[in-house]
């Protein structure tokens, strides 16, 4: 048993891990320029920042007493529980991630880094890391935007909530919300993008599950990714009609087995991703 660890680590150890490190740090930066600055990433973009833009028209037109604090803190929680969560982050991880396998399949380029002498499983795992990258910086700053915008309005008031008050550790927790939620999609997305010819059909099932999850006996909950989101969020907010689906009460979690929880999801769904882009192949003919 000794001798077999010994050979092991030996063998973890004679890996040429410092060439690994270069050609990932490599990929990562060719991915993410083409993830943030092209102009099929504009949409992506809109998803990102268009509650800001409805903010800002509230800031400017609207008027802000200081006993509407806590009905605006309430609008923003559910622009981030119900917008983000459950459509813009969903939506902008798909596009980001799908693309990053399935999209070159379509424009007939991917064969290019499977030529190149690299693992394709550092090719897989920089991938992710560009996607995530570019997801965790467009909706991370929308986030900021949304929430600077939304106190900005109430002044003194305004201020005192965030540094005196609750307000920068519920930014805190939005902001750990979407980085995660970034991760745990993109996972999905970028294993759809290798499984499917056309990712979006998944999608849309995946959507559904997500939708019915909390409903669903505690061990499936475990298959999804706003299972653990919404032990989370610092506020939450009921939802009415059909979006009370989405906001059943579910046993309660601590914070950290909720976000522990998805990380082992998301090294799950990696690793099983490794296996998969071992066996891929390329057939532009049917493709």
């Amino acid at each position: 048993m000794t001798q077999r660890s010994g050979a092991l680590l030996r063998s973890i150890l004679e890996q040429p891990w410092a060439l690994w490190w270069v050609q990932g740090r490599r990929l990562v930066r060719i991915e993410v320029r083409r993830n943030l600055f092209s102009w099929k990433a504009s949409w992506i973009y809109f998803l990102a920042f268009v509650p800001a833009l409805i903010i800002l028209i509230h800031l400017l037109f609207d008027r802000h007493p200081d006993f509407q604090l806590a009905d605006d803190t309430s609008v923003l929680a559910g622009i981030i529980q119900f917008y983000y969560l459950r459509l813009a982050v969903f939506f902008g991880c798909l596009g980001i991630f799908s693309r990053l396998i399935r999209g070159e399949m379509v424009e007939r380029s991917l064969h290019f880094y499977l030529l190149a002498p690299v693992r394709r499983e550092v090719l897989l795992l920089s991938k992710f890391v560009a996607g995530s990258i570019s997801s965790i910086l467009l909706f991370g700053t929308a986030i900021l935007a949304d929430f600077a915008l939304m106190y900005a309005a109430f002044g003194g008031a305004g201020q005192d909530y965030i540094f005196r008050g609750p307000g920068l550790s519920q930014l805190e927790a939005y902001l750990a919300i979407v980085v995660l939620a970034c991760l745990g999609y993109g996972a999905v997305f970028l294993l759809f993008s290798m499984m499917f010819r056309n990712p979006m059909p998944a999608a849309m099932l995946f959507l559904g599950w997500e939708a019915i999850n909390p409903i669903m006996p505690s061990l499936l909950q475990k298959i999804s990714v706003a299972s653990y989101l919404r032990h989370l969020m610092p506020i939450n907010v009921p939802g009415d009609g059909i979006f009370a689906l989405l906001t059943v009460q579910t046993e309660p979690v601590p914070a950290w087995a909720a976000a522990l929880g998805l990380l082992i999801f998301i090294a799950v769904v990696l690793a099983y991703s490794c296996v998969r882009i071992r066996r891929l192949e390329i057939r532009y003919t049917t493709d």
